[in-house]
């Protein structure tokens, strides 16, 4: 399999690209760390790479909202390029501040060009929440990046804009239907999630969606921040497995292929 480069997107504020490349070169990609304003010079930069990354932070310092500026970058300074990439099937993750991003430039859930169905806003429990959580993916999804995964991922949340609201019951049943609901948060147990399980309250247990394609996923938790064992904080307390490496393999594979 070829190496495909992936492009980082790094805007004033952000603080996960160092951690999201290196989940990248872990999977087998080639790393590109961009600051948005070299891409904002030149547009043309994005389609020297196979795969785009949205890392997560505080772009911008959150101003107007989280995610709010760095959603209008994408609508209207380099949104013809992004529309091109995109059309050719090559895979976008928006990870936390990424996805939030994402959502308010209307690629999620998409098309960008209509009414915005969904938003991100504040935790139910109106505080920033840092903590381990469950995900699992849906099989049914057509997600390239949740593809084939069965076993459950665990990773740590760190926001406070977190809570996935649709727009109302036919967005949300459109999300449903379509499979686009890719990871949603769980309880180990078994029973039904609650919080903290689901952190921020999100709508129907969502952390995170897909386009209608599957090539664009945007979630709120951090699988970058577990690609390795020695990141779980309990295992030395023999925790360890279900890294969400395979999210960042899987969209690597399908870049691949491209």
């Amino acid at each position: 399999m070829s190496r495909p480069r992936v492009l980082i997107l790094q805007a004033t504020g952000t603080n996960r690209d160092g951690d999201t490349a290196f989940a990248v070169a872990q999977a087998g990609g080639i790393p590109v760390v961009l600051h948005v304003n070299q891409l904002r010079g030149k547009p043309s930069h994005l389609h020297a790479h196979q795969m785009l990354v949205l890392p997560g932070g505080f772009s911008y310092g959150d101003a107007l909202g989280a995610g709010r500026l760095l959603a209008i970058d994408m609508r209207w300074l380099f949104e013809e390029a992004l529309a091109a990439f995109v059309a050719k099937g090559k895979p976008v993750i928006g990870i936390c501040n990424g996805f939030q991003a994402l959502v308010k430039s209307g690629w999620l859930p998409g098309p960008p060009d209509g009414p915005a169905r969904a938003t991100l806003t504040r935790n139910v429990s109106n505080r920033f929440e840092c903590r381990w959580v469950w995900l699992a993916a849906n099989p049914d999804s057509p997600c390239v990046f949740t593809r084939d995964l069965s076993d459950p991922i665990t990773c740590p949340v760190a926001h406070a804009e977190g809570r996935f609201v649709p727009r109302d019951e036919v967005a949300l049943t459109r999300l449903q239907d379509a499979g686009q609901i890719a990871l949603t948060y769980q309880a180990l147990d078994g029973r039904d999630p609650s919080y903290p399980d689901n952190p921020n309250g999100s709508t129907a247990d969502i952390a995170g969606i897909c386009n209608d394609t599957g090539t664009i996923l945007g979630l709120m938790p951090h699988p970058e921040d577990h690609v390795l064992p020695e990141q779980h904080p309990r295992r030395t307390r023999y925790e360890e497995g279900n890294l969400g490496l395979p999210l960042f393999t899987q969209g690597i594979r399908y870049a691949a292929g491209i």
